[in-house]
């Protein structure tokens, strides 16, 4: 397939690219648009074989439901069969933006997106070219990453390219992602909130907004529900690169040296002792001594670390990395998005 990329950096590519999205979308077709957390991959979310396509080109296991991206509260309010005070008090204050709201599923709303659930995921992003896109539809749009399942998640057009560009038909080029890593994801069926996927909106900014003290199970724990899952991300397994990734605290670079040697892949290979099929990405304790010749400084600050941190991943593949050590992150809740994603990258 032959893949058309549309630029939007003066405001008439923008309108050009805006139109040739909503055309394809309209044809029931699947469209890579970006959003400010990552790209993702979009249809019509009331067609049940687009969001269908979306699964094949993904490979994405049908079991794990997908966010419904709305630019309004009114069309957010027709995706749900009820909506709860809580949420319009967390658009209040978080809407447009990185957050996802799971509530009641309404009867427009197919299994394909929910995974057979009762409830719906539901996010307004802030990015402009996405929320263009959804305001000419008329419809709200289906649009897990961009990527293959399990793999890395996109934040710059190429990465798409690299992943999907094969297979599908058109990619927008938005810019860079500007939060950089997925939505904060939180289930407020209940009572109380319950994060289900940490992101960049911390628990504790929900809950004062929510003006609670406590997650519905009384400990900040996420909680575990039986029957269909309620949201992406879940999977023990995920946002990975090809590259082995291991999270390692260290005092210096003697130290690092040391417990490099005792690491292992899943395989049960060892690493190198020159270390030179391994990228180490730091923030704070730099190991500047020459013994590791592949070296990248994310900034010591969450947000700057989240932008960062996909795209540093995927240059690390690019550049044929075997093992990715990454410096652990402060355990603060500003960091817990960034946490969760490592940790699922590295399992």
């Amino acid at each position: 397939m032959s893949t058309v990329l549309l630029p939007t950096y003066t405001p008439a590519l923008f309108l050009i690219a805006v139109r040739e999205a909503v055309r394809r979308l309209r044809a029931g077709e699947v469209v890579a648009l970006p959003t400010e957390t990552v790209y993702g991959l979009a249809a019509n979310a009331l067609d049940e074989d687009a969001v269908r396509r979306i699964f094949a080109i993904k490979g994405r296991p049908a079991h794990n439901p997908v966010i419904v991206h709305v630019a309004s509260l009114a069309q957010a309010r027709e995706c749900a069969s009820s909506w709860p005070p809580m949420a319009d008090v967390l658009a209040a204050a978080f809407w447009p933006g990185p957050l996802t709201v799971i509530v009641p599923r309404s009867h427009r709303i197919p299994d394909a997106v929910t995974a057979g659930g009762d409830t719906v995921a539901i996010r307004w992003p802030q990015h402009p070219f996405m929320q263009a896109v959804i305001r000419e539809c008329g419809f709200p749009l289906a649009a897990p990453s961009a990527n293959l399942s399990n793999q890395l998640s996109p934040t710059g057009a190429h990465h798409v390219q690299g992943q999907l560009g094969d297979v599908l038909g058109c990619i927008v080029d938005g810019g860079q992602c500007q939060v950089g890593i997925e939505s904060t994801v939180v289930d407020i069926t209940g009572e109380r909130p319950h994060v289900l996927r940490p992101g960049m909106i911390s628990e504790a900014a929900i809950r004062a907004v929510v003006k609670s003290d406590k997650t519905a199970d009384g400990s900040g724990s996420q909680r575990i529900s039986r029957g269909p899952v309620r949201s992406p991300g879940m999977l023990q397994r995920h946002y990975s690169p090809k590259a082995t990734l291991r999270v390692l605290t260290w005092k210096d670079e003697a130290d690092l040296a040391q417990q490099l040697l005792a690491v292992t892949d899943p395989a049960g290979g060892s690493m190198d002792s020159s270390f030179s099929d391994l990228q180490v990405l730091a923030h704070s304790v730099i190991p500047l001594g020459g013994r590791f010749p592949n070296i990248s400084v994310i900034p010591h600050d969450a947000e700057a670390f989240a932008r960062a941190l996909y795209g540093e991943l995927h240059r690390c593949d690019e550049a044929g990395a075997r093992w990715i050590i990454v410096e652990a992150p402060p355990a603060t809740p500003e960091w817990a998005g960034i946490v969760d994603r490592l940790r699922r990258a590295a399992a």
